[in-house]
């Protein structure tokens, strides 16, 4: 399994820095599915390389393109030979690090897919953080989802939360202010607590 960076960029061929941002991921995803664009590393298709490298360079499209076409009349076995380990490396941090402080726990939920959780990502970025559209495209999944977490941490502290209580669930946080309630407000207990006073 491939180490992530705490900041997450590569540098390919001629100094060229990538960057796997939301923007990245979400298209990259659309067009291809993520375990596709591994295959295509693999397959050395220059076609997918391309656009991996198109939509993550961080100076923009037009360099990109540029850096491409001095590809053109060269033999590309070098090049692909000195692109596919970093490419990988990015590749896999178009989905969110794994959290190691959070407690593992069984899903009991369905399955969601990568498009659901990019889209989710970025609801987070502009609506909860307050970024701007852009910042929200130009973060990287990881960056979203520690902020996210962070933020809260900060609500849960607020609002005196401490680390001995149940974790939280951001879903249930977010529908919790979708209805107007307070993002750690215990929907599940009330209802319990109801049903008690019912029985009595």
């Amino acid at each position: 399994m491939i180490k992530r960076r705490a900041y997450e960029e590569i540098t390919i061929a001629h100094g060229v820095t990538l960057r796997p941002s939301l923007r990245a991921a979400t298209v990259l995803e659309e067009r291809y599915g993520l375990p596709n664009l591994f295959r295509a590393l693999d397959d050395l298709s220059l076609t997918i390389i391309s656009e991996i490298i198109l939509v993550s360079f961080s100076s923009g499209n037009q360099n990109a393109a540029a850096f491409l076409s001095s590809l053109r009349g060269r033999p590309l076995l070098p090049f692909f030979l000195s692109v596919r380990a970093p490419l990988a490396e990015l590749v896999s941090m178009l989905t969110p690090a794994p959290d190691p402080k959070a407690k593992h726990k069984p899903t009991t939920g369905k399955p969601v897919t990568w498009s659901e959780v990019f889209a989710a990502l970025y609801e987070r970025a502009t609506g909860w953080l307050g970024w701007t559209p852009e910042q929200a495209w130009n973060a990287t999944p990881t960056e979203i989802d520690r902020a996210y977490r962070a933020h809260l941490g900060k609500l849960k502290a607020i609002n005196g939360g401490t680390d001995d209580d149940k974790e939280s669930d951001p879903e249930q946080a977010e529908r919790n202010v979708a209805a107007g309630l307070d993002p750690e407000f215990d929907r599940a207990g009330l209802h319990a607590l109801k049903g008690m006073g019912k029985k009595a």
